[in-house]
């Protein structure tokens, strides 16, 4: 009964009721990643383009796209990733969550989260004073 309520009251939790009536009209789904996100393909834009959408299984996290749906997502290919002859560059990097906020984020050496200790300043750097 709470996930019937939370589609008219809530987009973060996955789709809305308008979302999914749009796609239920106009959407033609394409294919489904490895988290069970689904992507959808709709009518073309005022430019010609398709208009393509997904619908997050859990949270509405965009770094919840992997590489390969993020390209095609974003009109950078028009191969689908989940057709036989896709092969993803030797470049790419297998999909890694947002780290951020949590005790996996990075934090750089003299961050305060780091180690809670600066690194002493060189003879280079003079501190900015106000004028009296």
């Amino acid at each position: 009964m709470l996930r019937f309520w939370k589609q008219f009251f809530t987009w973060w939790n996955g789709s809305t009721i308008g979302t999914r009536f749009f796609t239920w009209c106009n959407g033609k789904c394409v294919g489904e990643d490895q988290f069970g996100n689904i992507y959808y393909e709709g009518s073309t834009d005022k430019d010609g383009n398709p208009r393509r959408w997904v619908i997050y299984k859990h949270y509405s996290e965009a770094s919840m796209i992997p590489p390969g749906w993020h390209g095609w997502i974003h009109h950078r290919t028009d191969t689908l990733p989940s057709q036989e002859n896709y092969k993803p560059y030797k470049w790419e990097k297998p999909y890694q969550q947002n780290l951020t906020a949590s005790n996996a984020a990075y934090t750089p050496g003299g961050s305060i989260s780091h180690s809670g200790k600066r690194p002493c300043v060189t003879g280079d750097y003079d501190a900015w004073l106000p004028e009296n």
